[in-house]
């Protein structure tokens, strides 16, 4: 049996051996001849998985020089930005840079920061828009007719774009650094162009707030902070890297595909992955152009993809951009605690307006308590800024003013009145109970003799035309009703007047409203809002979504109590974007 599958082995040995030097001894034409065979056949669809056609693509690529061993199935995995390759995924053409990526690409890390030691190309650029035009990779994905209506929308508005433009010179430098040290497409970058016209004080009929336009329960999600003092979706630094890491768990959770990704952004993964579920039970493509999704979503993804081939090349569309160097325009500052802005302002010799804009986030006329104790600076006046805060203590950084306690006071009603809340009252003043006495003093935290500092961004929110108002309760009066008329909310007036939200109010009861007299009412960040009515919606439940007064809509619309909202109805709503989502 031995010597049998011996001289089995060795006549399998002598084959292969004899097929070998048959190989080797075929003349070229022979070989061209096999190798068009075999061409044929891996063209056939049928025939790409096989075992043939995949060594003929491995051998291929060895021969253009690329390495096998980093590569998917699926497409390139990015690489160091120095020698990234093109590569040809599906149906989207090879895009001739050295950092492209195709729409399904896997997340690299973020560099070293030995990589980052040595010279990048973004850094050759003097000018951030070019920059911006050498790293954009979205291109090929813009080729549908949705795009280029949007594209020729722009092009005959490239004055709009223009503005934004503007606008964005502030952050543009900021996000394209982060985007390069995570390694993300550059193109992102256009996005707040698309979300919030890159104004960190927009805000949306959803509540959406800040460049990047996070919704409140998004944001709580995410981890940003939002409070009386604060609210981190307005944040430069604090909302670009949430919406940058949301981003880069969403392009994982849809395999690496950026339109679906973007999709997921605007309508949410839920939606999309509904819309991904429908498809494939219907033996339909699942790729974004093929999914049916909300209006909003369709008309988003061509908005960004036109923006990609504008930016692309701005000159061909009468686009002339801002000058905007390509380096840092403003550093961190740590402040250590709680700083006054104006005061803040004084010290980086800049104005309140501007100090605003590069600090959108603090709600006040102070920093938060609670934190971040970081400033952003332009970058020119950071130095100064630094030393001149480093000789003022911090006791001397926030401004006080001394109250006398008067009848009928309670802390509820004198935190209202001076914008402070009553935990920074009962701290401020080592407070053990809410209880007062009449002629005792406390120390307020004060914007300064009275003026607010915020003046010039229409904020106001450190001076206050509040009043206190001895209100007698009527037949048929409600709490919200009464809240409503005074512009105050009715967990305000339970605290105000020692009540539980069971208790019941009677005729001739006298309630205490801290009102404000409508002529003069103090505004903070107001943007104009398209609200479009909603099944269920009543004037009370829009008031109370975005901290309004019920007879400030019906001016602003020319409604009368007594006509019905529809579905659908649009509205249009003045918001403090500083008060809305408290």
């Amino acid at each position: 049996m031995t010597t049998t599958c011996s001289y089995l082995n060795k006549l399998v040995f002598g084959a292969v051996l004899i097929s070998l030097l048959a190989a080797c001894a075929q003349t070229p034409q022979q070989r061209n001849a096999r190798a068009k065979h075999d061409q044929v056949y891996c063209d056939r669809s049928e025939n790409k998985n096989s075992k043939l056609c995949k060594y003929q693509e491995v051998v291929e690529r060895q021969k253009n020089g690329s390495d096998p061993a980093k590569e998917t199935l699926d497409g390139l995995k990015l690489k160091p930005r120095s020698n990234v390759q093109t590569a040809k995924i599906g149906k989207v053409p090879p895009v001739q840079k050295s950092n492209a990526i195709p729409t399904k690409v896997a997340t690299a890390k973020p560099t070293t920061a030995a990589n980052r030691a040595v010279t990048r190309p973004s850094q050759k650029h003097s000018q951030v828009w070019p920059r911006l035009a050498s790293d954009l990779r979205f291109g090929a994905l813009g080729r549908n007719s949705a795009v280029e209506e949007r594209e020729e929308w722009y092009a005959e508005h490239s004055y709009y774009l223009a503005n934004i433009s503007k606008r964005a010179a502030r952050y543009i430098y900021y996000i394209l650094e982060n985007l390069e040290e995570r390694d993300m497409p550059a193109d992102l970058a256009l996005l707040p162009f698309v979300e919030s016209a890159y104004d960190p004080f927009a805000y949306s009929h959803g509540r959406a707030s800040g460049l990047w336009q996070f919704v409140p329960n998004t944001a709580k999600h995410l981890g940003i902070d939002q409070n009386w003092w604060y609210d981190g979706r307005r944040d430069v630094i604090t909302a670009t890297d949430s919406a940058l890491d949301y981003l880069t768990d969403l392009n994982r959770r849809f395999g690496g595909d950026w339109l679906l990704t973007l999709a997921a952004y605007n309508a949410g993964a839920g939606t999309v992955n509904k819309a991904i579920t429908k498809n494939k039970k219907k033996g339909l493509p699942t790729d974004f152009w093929s999914l049916k999704l909300p209006k909003e979503t369709r008309n988003y993804i061509p908005k960004m993809l036109a923006l990609v081939k504008i930016f692309k090349n701005p000159a061909s569309y009468n686009l002339t951009l801002p000058s905007v160097p390509n380096q840092p325009h403003f550093v961190t500052v740590n402040t250590g605690s709680q700083l006054d802005l104006a005061q803040a302002a004084k010290l980086a010799e800049i104005s309140v307006d501007e100090l605003y804009r590069l600090n959108p986030g603090f709600n006040r006329w102070v920093t938060a308590p609670e934190g971040p104790h970081r400033l952003l600076i332009p970058q020119a006046k950071a130095k100064e800024f630094t030393t001149r805060l480093q000789k003022i203590p911090p006791r001397d950084r926030v401004r006080w003013q001394r109250y006398k306690i008067q009848h009928g006071d309670n802390l509820v009603a004198i935190a209202r009145r001076h914008h402070v809340d009553v935990s920074t009252l009962r701290a401020s003043n080592q407070l053990d109970s809410d209880v007062l006495q009449i002629g005792q003093e406390l120390l307020i935290p004060d914007a300064g003799n009275g003026v607010s500092p915020l003046k010039d961004l229409n904020r106001g929110l450190a001076s206050t035309d509040a009043s206190r108002i001895e209100y007698k309760v009527a037949s048929g009066d409600t709490i919200s009703g009464i809240a409503s008329k005074y512009g105050v909310s009715s967990k305000q007036i339970f605290a105000w007047n020692n009540l539980s939200t069971a208790s019941l109010i009677k005729p001739g009861q006298k309630l205490i409203v801290w009102g404000k007299a409508p002529q003069k009412s103090d505004k903070g960040i107001i943007r104009k809002v398209g609200y479009k009515v909603r099944s269920g919606d009543s004037l009370s439940v829009i008031a109370s979504r975005f901290n309004l007064r019920i007879r400030d809509i019906l001016e602003w619309n020319s409604i009368k109590t007594s006509q019905y909202l529809r579905p659908g109805q649009s509205l249009t709503l003045y918001v403090d974007i500083t008060h809305a989502d408290l």
